[in-house]
């Protein structure tokens, strides 16, 4: 495990925003039958989720997030140094989707802006990424924001389309020499990549055909799909992640009953429940949302956050957070929020960036 601290930055606030159309387990019986859409409902409690509209990106969700809370906590824009985005599916190869993000909510040019590829773990390496930068550079804040639109690389044919949902989310980051130490715990398997991928799409396959085929899982889907390999994945998340779970707590002399809640990423029920008792975590602190937001990728921990803390009064509380998926690469973090610290309810857009649709008469 590679174990990271960061001090002297607080995270002050957190909100979460989807898009409007909600997709029910039922919008699928037509594709794969009444039974078998219930049968997986039954088995990830899976019920609904939320998916955008064509021209709608994981930059326009993420936008949302981060223009309400900076409205939310009156931060001066001038002050935030650093915008991160952790997306998988961004809104262009070129440029950065969090150089566009600066401009579009009002920041200032003295602003470091990019891009960290990174799906389900992204909110927690996020963090540390983002909040140990901030302690580098002459700036009081920063600005993280995840967000995924995985519903637009998922095949019409493919049944785990019922799993995922799109979401957008910011958090933001202050300076502070009172901000309570958080600590992280980090591990990364490249030799598994192939367990969640889009083989196509970039510059390893260039030339793959994109007429969907059916695969050796039965589902149709073509090259620039999503593939995942639930059997794999299942394994990765039932022994893996409580390892680095157990390991992160010895290694920093924690037990697991220090926190409030657990607040990790949401794959299914099925694997949360088992995951709460492979660490022996009482199943009242594991919170879910999944049953209404579906799998949101990087988002699902501050959507969860959201769901059950948003607008709630501010005390202090102590998180788990962990985050695992695509890589494959998992990391676990304690987190503390403040009394001070806002957490905002969930809000739902279908604003998209119309400026962002660009002409084939540029010049």
């Amino acid at each position: 495990m590679i174990a990271g601290a960061l001090t002297g930055v607080r995270l002050a606030g957190v909100t979460t925003a989807l898009p409007t159309r909600k997709v029910r387990i039922e919008d699928y019986y037509p594709v794969f039958g009444p039974e078998m859409a219930d049968r997986i409902s039954a088995t990830t409690g899976i019920k609904e989720c939320y998916h955008t509209h064509p021209d709608q990106t994981a930059g326009d969700l993420a936008f949302a997030a981060a223009r309400r809370l900076l409205e939310e906590l009156q931060v001066e824009p001038s002050s935030i140094g650093l915008l991160l985005f952790a997306v998988t599916y961004p809104d262009y190869f070129a440029p950065a989707t969090a150089n566009i993000q600066q401009k579009r909510l009002g920041l200032s040019q003295d602003c470091l802006a990019f891009d960290m590829n990174l799906a389900c773990p992204g909110f927690v390496i996020g963090l540390h990424a983002a909040g140990s930068i901030l302690k580098n550079i002459n700036a009081s804040r920063a600005l993280l924001l995840v967000g995924d639109t995985t519903s637009k690389v998922v095949a019409s044919g493919d049944k785990s389309r019922l799993l995922f949902g799109d979401a957008g989310a910011a958090a933001l980051l202050e300076k502070t020499p009172e901000a309570a130490p958080m600590d992280f715990g980090f591990r990364n398997d490249g030799g598994r990549f192939k367990s969640l991928i889009v083989p196509a799409g970039a510059f390893r396959q260039p030339a793959a055909s994109r007429e969907p085929e059916v695969w050796a899982d039965g589902n149709s889907r073509s090259d620039y799909n999503l593939f995942m390999n639930g059997a794999d994945v299942f394994s990765f998340a039932m022994s893996d992640v409580p390892a680095l779970i157990r390991e992160f707590l010895d290694h920093h002399q924690r037990d697991i009953n220090d926190f409030e809640a657990a607040v990790f990423h949401q794959p299914n029920a099925f694997i949360l429940k088992h995951l709460a008792r492979k660490i022996n975590l009482p199943p009242e602190k594991m919170l879910l949302s999944l049953d209404r937001y579906g799998n949101t990728s990087g988002a699902s921990i501050p959507v969860t956050l959201s769901d059950s803390y948003g607008g709630r009064p501010g005390r202090k509380r102590e998180f788990l957070f962990c985050g695992f998926g695509a890589g494959l690469s998992w990391a676990v973090a304690s987190v503390t929020l403040d009394e001070a610290a806002v957490i905002l309810p969930i809000i739902h857009t279908d604003e998209f960036h119309q400026d962002g649709l660009v002409s084939h008469d540029l010049k």
